[in-house]
């Protein structure tokens, strides 16, 4: 898949840039044989603050972006996506979060079904639907607090 390939040749472009990266979107789209937005979408995706990465979006220049990959603590990534999470979430933002946090090894395979399972539509099903997205953010907030709280 394109996005893919994008990804992994922005992931190695970090690898050999230790870590920061200025890219021109146009540039790359052209080497690539697609259109700048799906390099912008590509960033916007995958390369999240969630993730450890700082985006910076220069106008003018061919659609210029600097990338820098963040090294963060465990306290710092966890606080980080807590304040990240907002007011409300949605099921597939939510699993995401949780995703990310197994694939960086702040929960085992057990920790993401138990905490998949408790955003879960089907877990909130007695809940109004008007306030369940308030209700999945809270748990979330609560698996991120008890993640912090047993480091």
């Amino acid at each position: 898949m394109l996005t893919d390939l994008i990804a992994k040749m922005i992931e190695e472009m970090l690898d050999e840039q230790n870590g920061s990266l200025e890219l021109q979107r146009n540039e790359m789209a052209t080497r690539l044989g697609c259109v700048p937005s799906q390099i912008s979408y590509v960033i916007s995706s995958r390369f999240t603050p969630e993730r450890g990465y700082v985006i910076e979006s220069h106008k003018g220049g061919g659609g210029c972006i600097r990338i820098v990959r963040k090294e963060m603590s465990r306290s710092e990534y966890l606080m980080h996506f807590f304040c990240a999470v907002g007011e409300t979430i949605d099921e597939s933002e939510a699993k995401a979060y949780l995703k990310n946090l197994y694939g960086y090894g702040y929960l085992d395979k057990q920790g993401l079904a138990v905490s998949s399972a408790a955003v879960s539509t089907q877990a909130l099903a007695s809940a109004p639907f008007a306030i369940r997205n308030k209700i999945r953010a809270d748990l979330l907030k609560q698996i991120l607090l008890s993640l912090m709280n047993h480091q």
